[in-house]
């Protein structure tokens, strides 16, 4: 018979070996570049946005941009601060749909103020801010129009503020950094939130870690000091991800991951003396 694969918990293993993966990760430079780029104000999320239900929105616009538009959904973001949450929500939605039509899915994020907009009156900005992130994140998932568990969580996190300890994940993380780590998952929608989870584990778990490895590196970045450098950590691994697991044929990567203990370079990714 062949065993029930039970899907993965958190483990002082696990721990080990995404930290192992982020010692490799943190040391390449263009992974470095990205992360410098993008800590102390993300180009997705910026800081110039103060209003969280503005924050709310645009990190759910965000969904389905590639990075290829990051311009063309920069000036969205500016356009929707400029308007203000009041004016936003006011406007029908002719009007809505000259601020998001350059990003397309013009319906489906018109869907998706009015839905947030109804879900903000009804629990109020204050307590929703107040709320315990899982609980958030379940709620805005089950009952914002348009928003999965990954948009859940980034909404939760830019409202709160990069620092707040939570990690989003995307589908990119779950279909491949997981099993690079050798995480099981179940392929439900919730499969984000189990990654979540064993991920802000282990950055505290090994938070004294991951900070030296900002200072081993010289990363140029702003790092609260009482807070976990979970936004750190989110950055190195999308941005690994986005410049080696979505490139199957990199040379550098290994192919016989979590079993080879390797990421990089190792002598699997060559030929085979």
């Amino acid at each position: 018979m062949t065993p029930i694969q039970r899907p993965t918990t958190f483990s002082t293993d696990l721990a080990e070996r995404v930290t192992d993966m982020v010692t490799v990760a943190a040391a390449q430079r263009d992974v470095r570049g990205a992360v410098e780029a993008n800590h102390d104000d993300n180009r997705w999320w910026p800081t110039f946005v103060t209003d969280p239900r503005i924050r709310m929105l645009v990190a759910g616009w965000s969904s389905r941009v590639s990075y290829t538009m990051i311009d063309t959904y920069a000036a969205v973001v500016k356009a929707a601060d400029s308007h203000g949450w009041d004016q936003l929500t006011a406007m029908d939605d002719t009007r809505i749909t000259t601020v998001v039509r350059s990003i397309g899915l013009t319906e489906t994020r018109i869907g998706y103020l009015h839905s947030l907009r109804r879900f903000l009156d009804e629990r109020g900005l204050d307590e929703a801010l107040r709320r315990p992130a899982a609980e958030f994140i379940n709620d805005f998932a089950d009952n914002v129009t348009g928003a999965s568990y990954k948009i859940a969580q980034c909404a939760a996190l830019y409202s709160r503020g990069y620092h707040c300890g939570i990690i989003p994940v995307d589908s990119g993380m779950v279909d491949l950094l997981a099993p690079t780590l050798g995480i099981r998952l179940e392929k439900v929608p919730h499969a984000h939130e189990r990654m979540r989870g064993l991920l802000e584990a282990c950055a505290t778990r090994h938070a004294p870690r991951y900070r030296a490895l900002i200072t081993q590196h010289g990363y140029a970045v702003t790092l609260p000091e009482q807070a976990e450098p979970t936004w750190w950590l989110h950055l190195v691994l999308i941005y690994f991800k986005r410049l080696y697991l979505n490139k199957p044929t990199s040379v550098r990567l290994c192919t016989r991951r979590p079993v080879c203990p390797d990421l990089l370079d190792c002598r699997h990714t060559g030929p085979i003396p």
